[in-house]
């Protein structure tokens, strides 16, 4: 990821964020409890609005991002790591975690499904699936729409897909989705899963 991207991401999102987006977070994350694994913490935008969380381990793979975050890091209420990793390779053990937060990050992901997998593994069986996710959306034309521009827009803001069907895949992962509220008439979305007990390697 580009400093440049890192430096004015904030900027960009902060008419968002600063209307409906942050009452989103604070109420996906007041459902964060136990120990907490967030994917993709990027600016550090959720840091301040945990509150019900025991402790939260944020991965990011930008080093720049992980620097921004750190103004954001000083203002929370709970402990938080930050830990430089990708969500496709998580140095973590199977089982560790109660709750997996994921918001605006799995459109960004090089590879959302073995992300999805690496998910899995170590959230606790039954364990909670937080997720607040820009998605394809329903309407055909609009996601043509989203169809045509992703590989520009993906240019622009590094790496980011506008049409992924976020909540397909982890269904097709045996993730059972609880809740869904839509917003922006589908555009975004947000979820309450749960991590149905698998296998583990």
């Amino acid at each position: 990821m580009s400093r440049l991207f890192a430096n004015w991401y904030d900027f960009f999102m902060n008419p968002l964020e600063k209307k409906k987006f942050k009452r989103i977070r604070k109420e996906l994350l007041s459902k964060a409890t136990g120990s907490v694994l967030e994917l993709g913490s990027g600016t550090g935008i959720n840091f301040p609005l945990y509150e019900s969380s025991e402790k939260v381990t944020a991965i990011e793979p930008s080093l720049q991002m992980i620097e921004r975050s750190l103004s954001k890091h000083k203002q929370s209420l709970v402990p938080i790591e930050i830990v430089q990793a990708s969500a496709e390779k998580l140095p973590f053990a199977a089982d560790t975690f109660d709750t997996i937060v994921a918001t605006l990050v799995f459109c960004t992901i090089p590879n959302p499904e073995k992300a999805i997998l690496e998910l899995k593994r170590v959230c606790k069986p039954e364990g909670k699936i937080l997720v607040f996710e820009h998605v394809k959306m329903q309407n055909r034309f609009l996601a043509s729409l989203q169809d045509w521009l992703t590989p520009t827009w993906k240019k622009i803001c590094d790496g980011c897909c506008l049409n992924r069907n976020t909540l397909d895949l982890l269904k097709a992962h045996d993730i059972s989705i609880i809740k869904v509220q839509k917003y922006y008439r589908d555009l975004f979305v947000f979820a309450e899963a749960k991590n149905n007990e698998m296998e583990k390697e």
